[in-house]
């Protein structure tokens, strides 16, 4: 059984006390860092950059950090965030023009490679570069704000996936990003899911350990 991945993400942390936040929710349980980039183009919102993901390496964080990057174009913002030490990158098809070849670029400096799903992007996209993948990364809501509630549609693309990964025999980890909680992961992961991306529902809790904890109550019936 694949093991489940809880990841808190920090568009939704502090940013006053960045640091500190990611700290207090790694220490609750939270098993990795997801941060939310996005550029104003892209999508109709403007975040951080490479430097905040840096900061935190230097402010001592040791966890994965995965970069989804919502921001056009890609490959400049790709670099940035290989110097800044990420582990994992995510990019959206429609936002690159040569999609295999920023893939590829992720994954020759180091860190693993995801493509990422908006809620009407096809799964056929996966079908000549699944070679490739190390993630992928299903939005459950339209990408570029938090506190948006999960598409059960999202259902139907993640039972779809699943099928997809099982049958090339490849290691994908299939993550789930937008109106994650306590009340829907279980079906989320009884899906196929087996990573899941939250912001408002965790650092808008003011309970980390609790909140996270019922995540993985929930999951422990799966």
């Amino acid at each position: 059984m694949r093991e489940y991945w809880i990841t808190p993400s920090v568009l939704s942390a502090d940013l006053a006390r960045l640091g500190d936040d990611v700290a207090a929710v790694l220490d609750a349980g939270g098993d990795r860092v997801h941060f939310d980039v996005m550029d104003n183009h892209y999508v109709p919102n403007l975040t951080f950059g490479a430097p905040l993901a840096k900061a935190l390496r230097n402010y001592g964080i040791k966890a994965p950090i995965d970069a989804h990057l919502m921001v056009t174009p890609t490959d400049r913002l790709i670099e940035d965030f290989l110097e800044a030490g990420v582990d994992t990158i995510m990019i959206h098809p429609e936002a690159t023009q040569h999609i295999d070849r920023s893939l590829q670029r992720i994954q020759d400096g180091g860190a693993k490679a995801g493509l990422v799903l908006n809620p009407a992007t096809p799964v056929e996209w996966l079908n000549h570069e699944m070679w490739r993948l190390d993630w992928v990364l299903v939005m459950s809501v339209n990408p570029g704000f938090g506190g948006q509630k999960f598409i059960a549609e999202s259902l139907n693309k993640i039972a779809a996936l699943r099928g997809m990964i099982d049958e090339s025999g490849r290691d994908i980890r299939l993550a789930v990003d937008g109106g994650v909680d306590a009340g829907n992961i279980a079906g989320i992961a009884r899906a196929g899911a087996d990573t899941f991306i939250s912001g408002s529902a965790i650092f808008g809790s003011g309970d980390y350990p609790g909140t996270i904890a019922r995540m993985r109550e929930a999951l422990a019936g799966v």
